[in-house]
């Protein structure tokens, strides 16, 4: 074993310790987590929100048991793995040891430990980013067929991932056309890649255009309720962020598309940046959809200060260049990841505000940041909806509706009773309703802004109604959501819900 692959492996190593240990036991798993495993018990190619691999790791993560440490693993694993192909590009680019190092420590104390924390699309999306660039340097250096063929085939997998992908393709294409390499538009090769792609993502196009692509219905409300609240300048402000401790190389990288020489013939990746940037701050996407960019440019960026610091006393910089990142990543720990408690954060809000921390997809600020208010009261629900249950002897009866797919997917992972599977009209758990047995016994759970009317709505439908309880934690996003119960149905409560699953159907 080398020097070499022992210190890969320690790196490798320290990446999987860290995301485990920058998680406090105090926090839940992430609301989108609950849907993205519940999709592990409804597999198909496609869903409303999603392409289907999110699913099929899902699966796996329910074969392996399905605990909160397999949640965490997958994506801890694909930050890994990112690591790994930055280290390969540095490799293939001749670079050194000190280089190795740099580009390594850019990545792993960087925003990929934030993200990588949670069992979303997004840590094999940068991962895709990342393996796909490495491809077209590969193919740019070589101009070997096999590298368009193998293009095609993680486009495939980043596709049927997360369709943020198509961002990549859209900026890459001009850079393309602007630099010499627009040749490969002569090459048959790349037009036979571009079939095999599709081919391979043709599945999940069938499951949009059966299901009158649901795809466009969820960016149009995504649109809506969140991007119009996107600023373009928080945009840009967290592309700095997210990589502050490797800015230097990221610049080192931009440069040296320009004046080290063995990288000219790489010049297409700085406006293939410029591009792609340009497309997401226009459609004012979410900072983070940017983030796949970026590790790429570790390798070029480590290479290039490699040699530029390698003569004379410049080479006593090497060190500094290797702490920078991590000086810069230690303090922002205690902010930046769900490692303090939560009554910390809301007695310090001066160490959160100015980064925009406290700032909700909603476009205002609140106490908690709001992936750390969406881990918080979930086992509290799932408790208090198992001791509502528990008042009911036959499973076989009971209904849980819920108003999210966080409440649903929340109950169903943390619920004892595995018998009674929680549902809702929201995502697609519109589409995973059972009705096959009758109704005696209906379990409401209710965001708190339309809990008041609830008994007054549904109390008629049943001989009894009351409230039994709710979440109690001020600091979850889900706080004050009721659990309201109705048993002996006045009517056929199974034609009603029946009823209101086609019109939701219809009208999405």
């Amino acid at each position: 074993m080398t020097k070499k692959t022992i210190v890969l492996i320690g790196f490798i190593l320290l990446k999987f310790v860290l995301q485990y240990a920058l998680t406090s036991p105090l926090y839940d798993l992430h609301r989108d987590e609950y849907l993205h495993l519940d999709q592990g018990d409804h597999l198909a190619w496609g869903y409303i929100s999603v392409p289907p691999v999110s699913s099929w790791i899902a699966f796996v993560i329910k074969l392996l048991g399905g605990g909160v440490f397999w949640v965490r693993f997958f994506p801890a694993l694909f930050g890994a793995l990112t690591i790994v192909v930055v280290w390969k590009t540095i490799e293939f680019l001749k670079g050194n040891l000190f280089s190795l190092i740099l580009g390594a420590v850019a990545v792993l104390f960087s925003a990929l430990l934030r993200l990588n924390l949670l069992f979303q699309p997004n840590s094999l999306d940068i991962l895709c980013w990342t393996a796909f660039y490495y491809v077209v340097i590969r193919y740019l250096d070589s101009s070997n067929r096999k590298w368009l063929y193998w293009g095609a085939v993680i486009f495939a997998l980043a596709f049927l991932n997360k369709y943020n992908f198509v961002f990549l393709l859209l900026g890459l294409f001009p850079a393309i056309l602007l630099s010499a390499h627009r040749k490969l538009l002569l090459d048959k090769d790349f037009y036979l890649a571009i079939v095999l792609g599709l081919v391979l993502i043709s599945p999940n196009l069938l499951w949009q255009y059966h299901n009158g692509f649901p795809v466009f219905h969820h960016l149009e409300e995504l649109q809506r309720t969140q991007l119009d609240n996107v600023s373009r300048v928080d945009f840009l402000k967290g592309q700095l962020l997210f990589f502050l401790g490797a800015l230097l190389v990221i610049i080192a990288a931009l440069v040296s598309l320009f004046i080290y020489k063995p990288f000219r013939k790489y010049r297409l990746f700085f406006w293939s940046m410029l591009f792609t940037l340009g497309i997401f701050v226009f459609f004012r996407a979410k900072d983070y959809y940017a983030v796949g960019i970026y590790p790429i440019y570790m390798a070029f960026g480590s290479v290039y200060l490699s040699e530029f610091l390698s003569h004379g006393h410049k080479r006593c910089l090497r060190p500094v260049m290797i702490a920078i990142p991590i000086l810069i990543f230690v303090p922002l720990i205690d902010i930046a990841f769900p490692f303090k408690e939560p009554q910390y954060i809301i007695k310090n809000p001066q160490r959160y505000q100015p980064l925009g921390l406290l700032r909700w997809e909603d476009g205002k600020d609140h106490q908690l940041p709001q992936d750390f208010a969406d881990m918080l009261g979930w086992r509290e629900l799932a408790q208090k909806v198992d001791a509502a249950c528990a008042k009911f002897p036959d499973d076989d009866h009971t209904f849980i509706l819920c108003d999210n797919y966080g409440q649903a997917g929340a109950i169903n992972f943390y619920s004892k009773n595995k018998n009674v599977r929680a549902v809702s009209f929201n995502a697609d758990y519109i589409n995973w309703f059972v009705l096959d047995n009758k109704i005696e016994h209906f379990i409401r759970v209710k965001e708190h802004e339309g809990a008041a009317g609830e008994l007054a709505e549904s109390r008629p439908f049943f001989e009894v109604g009351y409230l039994a309880d709710s979440i109690a934690n001020p600091m979850a996003r889900e706080y004050r959501t009721s659990i309201f119960v109705f048993d002996r149905p006045k009517m056929d409560i199974n034609q009603r819900l029946k009823a209101e699953v086609d019109a939701a159907n219809y009208n999405r």
